[in-house]
């Protein structure tokens, strides 16, 4: 149930980060929370289409789950959006670990993150 890693925006070695960065962390932060509060059903709804090794999409206004085909949810993005799903969900399949996105309309996030798969 841990998630696989962590980005931290940070150009250098430095220890501070900007007022900004620390706001963008913060809401991550927020988000990933929520995608752990939802771990136990996101399993579940993956566990029902795990053979088609689906992206998850959690909406939290309307707090349900959704279960994509990866190349649906990919040809929906705009270019470097797709590049960076291709290299997660890569990883992720490699890993044994889950890709899921949690969106929040009302601050007009989305987010993924890669969690584990038991």
């Amino acid at each position: 149930m841990a998630k696989t890693e962590k980005r931290v925006s940070a150009s250098s070695g430095r220890s501070s980060q900007s007022r900004t960065s620390f706001r963008r962390t913060e809401s991550r932060d927020h988000l990933l929370d929520v995608a752990l509060e939802q771990y136990p059903n996101i399993l579940m709804v993956y566990r029902t289409f795990a053979d088609k090794k689906p992206v998850i999409l959690f909406d939290m206004q309307e707090q349900r789950i959704y279960a994509y085909p990866y190349k649906d949810f990919r040809d929906d993005m705009n270019a470097r959006s797709r590049a960076i799903l291709k290299e997660q969900y890569e990883r992720a399949q490699t890993d044994g670990k889950i890709v899921v996105f949690v969106r929040d309309n009302v601050k007009e996030k989305l987010v993924s993150f890669s969690l584990d798969n038991h």
